[in-house]
């Protein structure tokens, strides 16, 4: 039997009282809303169930920022009070800087999850935190992860560049598909060709100069919604579905997902936890059936388990060290440079090594943090450096061990 679903409408109700009762969940799958459940029955079906469709221009024409709502009201009063933090009255984007140790390690990690990659959190805070590859896993799966975290350190280290704007999308899709694309000239582009989606009946657009004129229409409509969540959703329903790069684009959208979660204070969304399989069915409903349900219940679940995993997170602040976060790199070739010379770690030593990529007027606070790194430095913690044993027990012997 061919099931064929009507349209949404924008005021379909979502959480609690603001919407219909969930479905309990399936093995390995979270709680969803009837209408979740029966768009999930239909992208279930084999493809050869399922009527082929191109992009249909009213899904997006029928939207109007800040009248029509794909989150209900109650529902964002709601995802307001839940993702609200400490930093509420500070600059934009201060609450992502206090957490971006977390935020990197999370959020790099499930989203990548979600497009089957098999780190675990731990492999990916090793990665992350000491640039320790996993054993075992494919250098493809180690690069999505480093894409990811300098993706949003663009996003978090520099305020301005949270922002919805079509430079700021393209700039996540560099990032994002660094090393992974079949073309290398598509990084960062505008896609020029067709493509067509793994598992999937619809046929995005085709035609770049239309890609590129609807991409700017998206991206000023989402610009225009004032509700951070609202904002949030509308990126992750129509950026996807107009797949304007050759691949990586929900990648894309769950990264701009978090740029009004950054702007606004809020806690971020990390996707932690989420099923890759019914995160799939969801974007399926969209891109099929043009149909948001399945994606909200998957929203508001993913965004209630973010908040949880942050919960801790607020009650232990400890803001990061920023400045040791942009020169990390720098710091560590400095560090490794010394000891693998046998150098004594002077102030003139550490000035003699430090890259062009430090500022001048920066450089005596990181010739200071790197003498405070030598002054902690211990067999135990010397693999942060990628200082092997040997190099680090010869100079312990000529130095003593400390700074000389």
């Amino acid at each position: 039997m061919h099931l064929r679903l009507p349209l949404a409408t924008g005021g379909a109700a979502a959480l609690s009282s603001a919407r219909a009762p969930l479905q309990p969940p399936t093995q390995d799958d979270i709680p969803v809303s009837t209408e979740g459940s029966d768009i999930r029955a239909y992208v279930s079906q084999p493809r050869h169930q399922r009527s082929p469709v191109g992009y249909q221009l009213p899904f997006l024409e029928r939207y109007h920022p800040n009248h029509t709502f794909y989150l209900p009201q109650g529902l964002r009063e709601q995802l307001h009070a839940l993702g609200r933090s400490p930093a509420d009255h500070t600059p934009a984007g201060t609450f992502a800087k206090d957490i971006l140790n977390r935020l990197l390690v999370y959020l790099s990690w499930a989203s990548s999850h979600l497009e089957g990659n098999t780190y675990s959190r731990l492999d990916t805070e090793r990665l992350i935190e000491y640039g320790q590859a996993a054993e075992g896993k494919d250098a493809l799966e180690t690069q999505v992860i480093l894409n990811h975290k300098q993706a949003i350190e663009y996003l978090v280290l520099t305020p301005e560049h949270a922002c919805v704007q079509t430079d700021t999308l393209i700039a996540l899709h560099a990032f994002l598909s660094d090393g992974l694309m079949a073309d290398p000239a598509a990084v960062g582009r505008i896609r020029r060709r067709a493509v067509e989606i793994g598992g999937s009946v619809y046929l995005p657009i085709a035609l770049p100069q239309r890609l590129e004129t609807l991409l700017g229409i998206v991206v000023q409509m989402a610009a225009e919604i004032t509700d951070p969540f609202e904002q949030a959703f509308f990126l992750m329903v129509h950026l996807p579905y107009l797949q304007p790069f050759e691949d990586v684009n929900k990648r894309v959208s769950r990264l701009a997902a978090n740029i009004p979660f950054i702007r606004h204070n809020l806690s971020p969304l990390s996707f932690i936890d989420v099923p890759q399989q019914t995160y799939v069915n969801a974007m399926l409903g969209v891109y099929e059936l043009n149909r948001v349900e399945l994606l909200r219940d998957v929203f508001v679940w993913a965004y209630e388990r973010s908040c949880q995993r942050y919960v801790a997170v607020r009650q232990n602040l400890v803001p990061p060290d920023l400045f040791r976060l942009r020169y990390r790199q720098a710091l560590a070739e400095v560090v490794a440079a010394i000891v693998r010379q046998g150098e004594a770690a002077t102030p003139q030593t550490v000035r003699d090594k430090i890259p062009l990529s430090v500022p001048l007027a920066q450089q005596d606070h990181f010739t200071h943090l790197v003498l405070a790194e030598f002054a902690a430095l211990h067999v135990g913690n010397m693999v942060r450096f990628g200082i092997r044993p040997l190099e680090f027990s010869a100079w312990q012997r000529r130095h003593q061990g400390g700074v000389s």
